[in-house]
Formats: C-alpha cells, structure tokens, sequence
C-alpha cells in the first residue's frame, strides 16, 4: 500500500484541480434548460474515469439523463467485485443571493471547498475514481474488481435507474455496491452509516359539499372537509407519539442491545440540538432517545395541508375539499405497500359518512439494515482506523435512499455507506462545502477499502 499512499500524497493538487473543474459544470438535473451541461458534465467524468484506468468506459443513454459507466476487471473470477455508485448531477442553486460565491465557480477557504456538488456528490464520488487511478498508475492492477455506475438523476429522483439495474444484472453483478453520499456523525469522528429508514408517502384529499360555501348561511349544518381532514390527522397519534394505525408495529425490528449501545456512544448534546433548532425541548415517543426516534424508529409526519381560503385578509367559507400530504418513514421490516394498505383502511375508518375522502399513493421505498459483521462492513471500518487513526462510529440514517434496497433486491448485493460528508457541509442549501483534508483521507479510505475487501 504504501506505493499507493505515496502516490496519493503526491497528486493532492492534482486530484484537487479536477474536481474543481468538475464542480464548474452546473450539471442541474432537475431544471429542462441545463440538459447541455449534463450532457457536459456525464463527457467530462467519462473521459476523467478513463484517464484513470479504467475501460469499458461508456456513457449511457436513459429516457432521461445518461448513466456513466466503468470497470476494470483484470482482478480475476476469483476475486471479489466492488459497484462504486454515485450521482454526477447536483441540487438548483436557488436562493443564489444567499451564496457568498457562485455556486459554480468554486472556492477554497478555511479548509473547505465551497460550490454546488461539492459533498453532493461529486466531491464523495470522486475519491473512489482518484483511489482506482491510485493504484492503476502505480502498481497497475487492483486487488479487486470494480465497476462504476454513476448516474444523472438522483437529484430529480432517480426515475430510470431501477429499471436500468432490473435491465442489465448481469452487467452489475457483484458482491458489494461501495456508495458516498452520507456524512459523518460530527467532524472529525468517522462515521459508518448502515441503516436507512424507508417511506410511504400519501395524499389524503376530503371532500364535501360540491362547492365552497358561505360559513354564516351553512355553517353548523354541514361538515366543514377541513375541520374533518386536521381531525383525521389528529386521530393518527396519541398523546405517546405512538401512531394509532392498526398494525403499523407489527414487522418493526427492535434495536438490538448492541445497536442501542452503539447510539450511546455518538457525541450527541441535547441541548446544544434543541438550541441549534431555536426549541425547548424535545418531543417523540416515549421510551426512546432522540437519536432513536430520528434514526431507528418509525414515524408519521404531516407535510403539508392545504384547503380553503389562504390569502390576505378574512373570506368567511366553508371550503369543499381539503388535502394533505403525509409520510411516515419506516424501518426494517416494515414494507411501503403493507403500510400504505393500513392506513388506507384506517382513515376510511375515520372518515365519517358525511364527507367523501381519496387516497393516492405517492411514492413508497424499503428500509435497508446492514449487518454489521458483514465483510462489507469490516472492510470499512478497518479502512477507516488504518486512514484516519480513530475509532469509528455507526450511525442509522432517519433519511432513505431507496436505490439502496433496489441493489440489495436485484443484484443481491448489500451496500456500505462509506461517506466522507459532514453535517455542516450545507447540502441541498446555499453555501455547500466539502471538507478537504475529507476528500484526501477519502481517496485513502477508498484505496484501503479495496485492499481489505479484497481478503
């Protein structure tokens, strides 16, 4: 290894230089009229992989925004087989007054990089492209095989990527998918997430009379559809922060003691968190921490509730419908589909004879758990002590990233979200950043993972 690391010691602005001229691509997938730079962005990183090493580099055309892909399989049948997914594409820069410099021309102060993409995810998914070349440069083979899937869609929500793996397993197969795009419980302690929650998210719509209505002349004689939809939703938690849905707890798994252990363990300030989000004190289910009730239990949250009049000044009605959104966040075992038939059952239950109520389904994904005595797993965290010299930490994500699943169900292959974030990067938010000295121990931790993961 140490060939490897010398090289990557020694190609620290040259590593860096790239990605800064990755980062000047505003690959925004979400908006129509930056289809140019995502096209110009899938070129950039496809020609980037291949000066690397690595072959078979091609990029992919999907309904919607090109996948790009790599490999290098010259490791042999013999040895294991690494998928390193990521995304190219990068969030819309809006409220751009809040930026302190354009979101794509990037600038490096206080240790940081600050740009659009920076940890996510570009900054993350470049350090396994540098730790490949790393050793493709030096030694000329890895010690593993290694294929990239590296998508454009992610940001806009992924929606050809599954039937892209269903489509091309064969292709992907492997024993682990190796993915960046998580962060770090708190700055300079190496975190391993290796849970994430699922969701099931609907649309609960009430309905009444068959037009809005003045409130003096009908009021009191009918149902009012808004009054009846925040009384349904009322109806869905009680006052231990259980959700009353009948059966919703049926498949949870319950925290090992272990993994309750493990969240002890986490430098978490509860009043430092409380503080941070300008509240006094917390609140959730009875019997669990914090950490707990954000990562590794399930929940049910209102989104958002419109109906009615909203504007300026009074508009005495009685509206004719009324609409929620609502998602509960899941954990294993529990299944989308299954969660979503419950509550369905249950708000018909609720929902008196006097209104009229629709349900859509608006999007569903599963849970994933890692073991964490997988091979994947240890590989990580001994990649991470051997680089970074701490012990490391494992974290649950409250948060899903559905494709997860996807590779677990279709290629059978369990991922290790080996991230290299941290929580105050701002992603999503004006002022993105990616810390450096991350980004350089990345492209170790990545090298080292495939030594390790290739015993």
């Amino acid at each position: 290894m140490n060939e490897i690391l010398n090289y990557i010691s020694n190609n620290k602005e040259k590593f860096l230089k790239e990605l800064i001229e990755f980062l000047k691509i505003p690959s925004i997938s979400s908006i129509s009229s930056y289809k140019e730079y995502m096209t110009q962005a899938a070129e950039w990183l496809s020609e980037n992989m291949k000066s690397s090493g690595l072959k078979n580099v091609r990029i992919i055309p999907t309904a919607g925004h090109s996948i790009v892909y790599g490999e290098w399989l010259d490791a042999g049948g013999e040895a294991p087989t690494v998928l390193v997914y990521g995304h190219y594409d990068v969030q819309p820069v809006d409220p751009l007054n809040l930026w302190e410099n354009p979101p794509f021309d990037p600038v490096i102060k206080n240790g940081k990089i600050y740009a659009r993409g920076s940890a996510d995810d570009k900054g993350q998914l470049f350090i396994h492209i540098k730790a490949v070349e790393s050793y493709l440069k030096t030694i000329g083979k890895l010690p593993v095989n290694i294929k990239f899937l590296i998508e454009g869609e992610e940001e806009a929500g992924s929606n050809h990527l599954d039937d892209f793996i269903e489509n091309n397993r064969d292709m992907l197969l492997c024993d682990t998918v190796l993915i960046s795009d998580t962060e770090w419980f708190a700055e300079g302690k190496p975190s391993i997430c290796y849970s994430l929650r699922g969701i099931a998210f609907v649309e609960l719509t009430v309905t009444g009379p068959n037009r809005d209505l003045h409130s003096g002349t009908y009021g009191g004689g009918i149902d009012n559809p808004l009054n009846v939809l925040c009384w349904m939703i009322s109806k869905l938690k009680d006052s231990y922060g259980r959700i009353t849905i009948p059966g919703f707890y049926d498949d949870v798994r319950p925290l090992s003691s272990e993994e309750r252990a493990n969240f002890k363990k986490l430098p978490f300030d509860e009043e430092e968190y409380c503080k941070d989000l300008d509240i006094a004190m917390v609140n959730g289910e009875i019997g669990f921490t914090t950490l707990e009730r954000v990562s590794a239990r399930p929940t049910l949250d209102l989104n958002g509730i419109f109906g009615g009049y909203t504007g300026e000044g009074a508009k005495t009605i009685i509206p004719s419908k009324a609409t929620a959104k609502i998602s509960m966040r899941l954990v294993p075992d529990q299944k989308p589909d299954d969660i979503i038939n419950k509550i369905e059952k249950h708000l018909k239950n609720l929902a008196p004879p006097t209104v009229k109520i629709e349900i859509k389904k608006l999007h569903g994904g599963n849970p994933v758990l890692v073991p964490l005595d997988s091979k994947g797993i240890k590989s990580a965290v001994k990649a991470f002590q051997n680089a970074f010299g701490k012990e490391v930490l494992f974290t649950r994500e409250g948060g899903s990233i559905p494709i997860v699943s996807t590779f677990l169900e279709v290629l059978n292959a369990p991922s290790v979200l080996m991230g290299m974030g941290l929580p105050g990067d701002n992603i999503h938010s004006p002022n993105e950043n990616f810390n450096i000295e991350n980004f350089y121990g990345g492209i170790k931790v990545s090298a080292m993972f495939l030594d390790e993961f290739s015993k």
